[in-house]
């Protein structure tokens, strides 16, 4: 018997294939088009809530000037309609910003909304590192020491440090300020920071009574 399939047999082969493959090879065809609109149609619907975040952030730039309640509402609007969207974090870093001579307790109330809240590891410290200063500022100190004190904050820590020194320096605790200080020209992140002026604070605390002491015997 020839081991070789006829022309006849082999069309035969292929209908009954066909007949039983056939649906399959139909419905992953189908399945990938499908995925390939879907996949489409979302990057458009993307794209749309982009533009739509956009456009809401560009009015509150322009809202801040001069009317202050409609920068509330658009602020709260972004966060309605767009939880997630990198704008409407830095609208709540804006609004911070326009509230912090005015309402510092606002100020604060929209920087730990954006650190707790983004998705952003960046956008999280930023906010982080502005709330601790609106904290210094109110004398908040014990608080501005919690909001600092971060387990591995990487490429922020020089930041931190720095920060934990103006909140040490406003404490009145010398030793624990030129730790930080001393710290933050060499943690990661110190280029980030303006080592001259770190320098600077660090230079004018005093020093420890003990060495005072000793230089006023000698």
């Amino acid at each position: 018997m020839d081991d070789y399939l006829t022309e006849k047999e082999q069309i035969e082969v292929i209908r009954r294939w066909w007949r039983e493959n056939g649906w399959y090879l139909i419905g992953g065809i189908a399945i990938a088009v499908l995925g390939y609109v879907g996949y489409g149609q979302y990057q458009d619907y993307r794209d749309r809530r982009a533009e739509a975040a956009a456009g809401l952030y560009l009015q509150l730039t322009e809202a801040l000037a001069d009317d202050r309640g409609r920068s509330d509402e658009l602020v709260a609007q972004l966060r309605a309609e767009h939880p997630n969207s990198p704008y409407t974090q830095q609208a709540g870093l804006l609004l911070a910003r326009e509230y912090l001579v005015s309402d510092t307790a606002r100020a604060e109330s929209e920087l730990r909304r954006v650190m707790t809240e983004s998705s952003d590891p960046g956008v999280a410290f930023v906010a982080r590192l502005r709330l601790a200063r609106v904290l210094i500022y109110r004398m908040s100190y014990p608080e501005a020491l919690q909001v600092l004190e971060v387990e591995n904050p990487g490429e922020f820590a020089a930041r931190l440090n720095e920060l934990k020194g103006d909140t040490y320096t406003a404490m009145g605790d010398v030793e624990a300020a030129r730790t930080a200080y001393t710290e933050a020209l060499t943690a990661p992140g110190a280029e980030s920071v303006d080592r001259n002026y770190v320098q600077m604070k660090l230079n004018s605390l005093q020093a420890p009574p003990s060495v005072a002491t000793a230089e006023g015997g000698a």
